[in-house]
């Protein structure tokens, strides 16, 4: 049996995204017997920065985080925006700290969560550009390669992604935390 059998797993992006940071722990969550879905603002099909396209499954006016067990913030500096930028991307987003369920957040994709409104007062990382927006937020932002605060997985790059993707597996299998809030 798998760590996270039977977990649902949202992954939320949209096109512009870092590849890898899709692909890699969608296959983690999936090797570990979770449902991956892939939930957008975009419709039929979401294309990275070097060009993997991956059909999108749900979109996110349509989606609930009460059907999900996690969510997954893959980065990439377009994708993070638009979804920055999208109402339902954001408020989606807060709703998994407001249910205290796990979200793992890597490279810009934190730009959604200063959005969210979901920051202060969290130990976390990112890409190096970000440090000054997540502390303006109201986060500790700190450089390492992973940082986990009660739920909260948090990386900067696709060169932390063997620690990001173990976290995030671990945190999913410990379920809701009570001081994952929003």
């Amino acid at each position: 049996m798998a760590r996270i059998d039977g977990k649902k797993i949202a992954f939320l992006l949209t096109d512009g995204f870092e590849d890898s940071e899709l692909t890699s722990p969608w296959g983690a969550v999936v090797d570990e017997g979770a449902t991956a879905t892939l939930v957008s603002p975009a419709d039929g099909s979401v294309t990275g920065k070097n060009g993997h396209e991956q059909r999108v499954d749900m979109a996110v006016a349509d989606a609930a985080a009460s059907d999900f067990d996690a969510l997954v913030l893959p980065g990439g500096v377009v994708n993070a925006d638009h979804l920055r930028m999208d109402e339902a991307a954001v408020a989606f987003s807060r709703d998994f700290f407001a249910q205290h369920k796990p979200v793992a957040v890597i490279c810009h994709g934190a730009w959604v969560l200063v959005e969210a409104g979901v920051v202060d007062g969290r130990t976390m990382t990112s890409y190096p550009s970000l440090k000054t927006d997540l502390r303006n937020a109201g986060a500790d932002w700190v450089d390492e390669e992973v940082v986990v605060d009660a739920g909260f997985v948090s990386s900067r790059t696709p060169d932390d992604l063997p620690a990001f993707n173990a976290k995030l597996i671990e945190e999913i299998e410990e379920g809701p935390h009570s001081a994952q809030t929003a």
